[in-house]
């Protein structure tokens, strides 16, 4: 049996000459564009302004394979965790992240992970496969639905912070963005769009290379190849000297925001000693910024979260050595939606 070509995998002058073969007008080509793209159609049913015969022709000759939303769970500080059921029936999950002035979407890349970092609920997955452009832009289009009702607010920032390396999809990554920011999309301003890795270095120095406009954070935790073999293996193959190099590359190319991910663990990287190293490693890279991390407690973790004399006395270290840091303090914990925590759980 053929398998029929998702219609959202269409470039516009690739729909226009579809159009233009089965005689149709210019005009239904951009119709059916807006609603894949603006419009946000789960299917060739919701396309009211199109004929019944138009519609029928395109579920013939297309698929549309749509995320639909599996469940909901509402943390008791406004957090909203999403989990999503894919077409061929794998999950993912997002989270709406609400503040006075932010609205503040993370979302998944993959379905499941490779890296298995010793501190993350999704390392501990088996990684499925890659989420295709559409089901990316599928979890942003549904949260920010979701904002927009709750709230009255549209979304105001993207983090890709959930399941899943982004840069080891850097391809759906990519389009992703440009469908987000597009102005015949969500017309998002690729400034408003963080992408996290754990570090893969080769692709931050293509990051570079394809110029992006987004912003990058590195998922750091320790600042010595020691500590960060043994809580992150991607470092064995991608060591800090590497990292460094690539994000100076990366920042010569891009001009580009680059921020520092650190989660404390208690008694492991979370001494004044460490504070040196990080604060080494700091002066080595443009970074704009340090967001110090709660840590999120997973099940089967040997991990613990300092107390907060521990974390006062970090912080108040890299203050005084003029260190821009920021402690993010968790959301969603309650119902595994922090840091760290998606993993399907509900």
């Amino acid at each position: 049996m053929e398998i029929k070509k998702n219609i959202r995998h269409l470039e516009l002058e690739e729909l226009k000459a579809y159009f233009e073969s089965i005689g149709e007008k210019k005009f239904r080509m951009r119709q059916t564009w807006e609603w894949l793209w603006q419009k946000h159609a789960r299917s060739f049913d919701d396309m009211s302004n199109l004929s019944k015969e138009l519609r029928a022709k395109l579920e013939a000759d297309f698929s549309l394979p749509a995320l639909h939303i599996n469940t909901t769970q509402v943390s008791s500080d406004g957090t909203i965790k999403t989990r999503f059921k894919t077409f061929d029936g794998h999950f993912i999950e997002g989270v709406l992240i609400p503040t006075e002035k932010r609205q503040t979407v993370c979302v998944s890349s993959q379905i499941g992970c490779s890296l298995t970092c010793k501190f993350c609920a999704t390392g501990t997955m088996t990684r499925k496969r890659n989420l295709d452009f559409d089901e990316i832009v599928d979890q942003i289009t549904l949260i920010n639905e979701q904002s927009e009702k709750i709230h009255g607010k549209k979304l105001t920032n993207i983090v890709f912070m959930g399941m899943g390396e982004p840069l080891l999809n850097y391809k759906n990554l990519l389009k992703a963005v440009e469908r987000i920011s597009s102005n015949d999309g969500l017309g998002m301003s690729p400034r408003r769009i963080t992408v996290s890795t754990a570090g893969i270095a080769k692709m931050i120095k293509q990051l570079g290379d394809d110029d992006v406009k987004f912003k990058l954070a590195l998922s750091l935790h320790a600042a010595t190849d020691k500590k960060r073999n043994e809580i992150m293996p991607i470092n064995e193959t991608n060591n800090i000297e590497s990292l460094v190099e690539a994000l100076n590359y990366y920042y010569e190319k891009t001009n580009s925001e680059i921020t520092f991910e650190y989660i404390l663990f208690k008694n492991f990287n979370d001494s004044l000693r460490d504070a040196d190293d990080l604060i080494k490693l700091y002066r080595q890279v443009p970074a704009d910024l340090i967001n110090i991390i709660e840590y999120n407690p997973i099940d089967g973790s040997r991990f613990a979260k300092p107390d907060e004399d521990a974390t006062f006395d970090f912080m108040n270290y890299l203050g005084k050595h003029r260190v821009n840091a920021r402690l993010r303090r968790s959301r969603g914990k309650d119902i595994d939606a922090a840091c760290g925590q998606l993993a399907n759980k509900s």
